[in-house]
C-alpha cells in the first residue's frame, strides 16, 4: 500500500512540475507552446481563406472547444490521468514480472536510423488508433462517450480538441502494449505527436486544400467532414472515414466515403439537438445506460 501511495504522489508531483515548466520555460520541445502555435496557425488560415465563408469566425462552441484543448491535453492529466496511469502501468509491469516477463520490448528500433523509428512509431500508432476509433463507433457504451466529439455542429480546427475524457483512457490503454513492443523514445514520440496534432487540426479546419494523390494517404477536411455527417448511408450507420492522420487505412479496408466535397452538409447525429451543451454535462455523459446508436 505504501508503494502504491508513492506511485500516486510521484505521478501528481511529476506531472505538476512538468506542466509548470511547460508554461514558464518556453523551448523548442515545449508542448504547451507548440499546441498554442499550431492552433493559432490554423485559426489564422481559417480567417484568411475560409472554406465556408458564411460560417462565423468564432464558430458555434468555439470557446467551449478552446477550453477542451487545455483540459484534455493538460488539466485532465494533472487531475487524475497521469497518476492513475502510473498506477496501472506499475501493476501491469509487476504482473508481467511475476510470470517472468521483465521487458515488453520486441524490436530494438531505437538502434536503427532516426527516420525509421519515427516512421515505424507513427505508422503503428496511427494504425492502432484507427482500430480504436472504429471501436468507439461500434461499441454502444464507447459511442456514448464519443458522441461528445460528434456533437460538433460547425466545423473548425478547434473541433479536433472536443472529446470526452474517457477517450483518453481508452486510447492510452489500448495503445500501451503495441507501442511498448517497439519502444519508441520520448523525443520521437514528441515529434510524432506534434505532426499528428497538426494534421488533426487540418482535418477539422474550415479550409479546402487540393492534396492531389496525397488525399489517398493523408486525411483532409473534405474527407473528414463526412465522418461527422449527420446523415450516413443506410449500410454505413456505424460510421465512415475513421482515419486520424492517415486516410490510407480507410481506402484499404473500404470504409472510405466521399460522395462530394461536403462543404454544407449537416453535422452531428440524429438527436444531437438534445445532447448536453455544457462542458460538465458532456463529460458526465455516457455513464448511464447506453442508448441505441443514433
Amino acid at each position: 500500500m505504501e508503494e502504491l501511495v508513492k506511485v500516486i504522489e510521484s505521478g501528481y508531483s511529476g506531472y505538476a512540475n512538468y506542466l509548470w515548466r511547460q508554461i514558464t520555460e518556453p523551448a523548442w520541445n515545449n508542448y504547451f507552446y507548440w499546441l498554442l502555435g499550431v492552433s493559432a496557425f490554423f485559426f489564422a488560415l481559417e480567417l484568411i481563406k475560409p472554406w465556408r465563408k458564411d460560417q462565423p469566425k468564432f464558430r458555434k462552441d468555439f470557446w467551449l472547444d478552446f477550453f477542451y484543448m487545455f483540459f484534455n491535453f493538460f488539466l485532465f492529466s494533472l487531475i487524475i490521468f497521469n497518476a492513475a496511469s502510473d498506477v496501472v502501468v506499475h501493476f501491469f509491469n509487476d504482473t508481467l514480472a511475476a510470470i517472468g516477463i521483465n521487458n515488453l520490448l520486441a524490436f530494438q528500433v531505437m538502434q536503427w536510423p532516426v527516420w525509421t523509428h519515427l516512421l515505424i512509431g507513427f505508422l503503428v500508432r496511427d494504425f492502432v488508433q484507427w482500430w480504436i476509433h472504429r471501436l468507439l463507433h461500434r461499441v454502444p457504451q464507447l459511442w456514448e462517450f464519443h458522441k461528445v466529439h460528434h456533437s460538433i455542429e460547425q466545423m473548425g480546427f478547434a473541433a479536433h480538441l472536443r472529446y470526452h475524457w474517457m477517450e483518453n483512457v481508452v486510447y492510452r490503454t489500448l495503445e500501451y502494449i503495441p507501442l511498448a513492443l517497439i519502444g519508441i523514445g520520448l523525443r520521437d514520440f514528441f515529434v510524432i505527436h506534434i505532426f499528428t496534432l497538426a494534421v488533426g487540426h487540418f482535418n477539422h479546419s474550415n479550409l479546402k486544400v487540393n492534396l492531389g494523390l496525397l488525399k489517398y494517404i493523408f486525411n483532409n477536411p473534405q474527407m473528414h467532414i463526412w465522418h461527422h455527417a449527420h446523415d450516413l448511408p443506410e449500410d454505413r450507420q456505424t460510421g465512415v472515414n475513421f482515419g486520424l492522420t492517415l486516410s490510407i487505412w480507410d481506402y484499404l479496408f473500404k470504409t472510405n466515403y466521399i460522395p462530394h466535397d461536403g462543404r454544407d452538409i449537416k453535422l452531428g447525429f440524429p438527436g444531437v439537438e438534445k445532447f448536453p451543451k455544457g462542458f460538465v454535462s458532456q463529460n458526465t455523459h455516457g455513464f448511464t445506460k447506453p442508448q441505441s446508436k443514433g
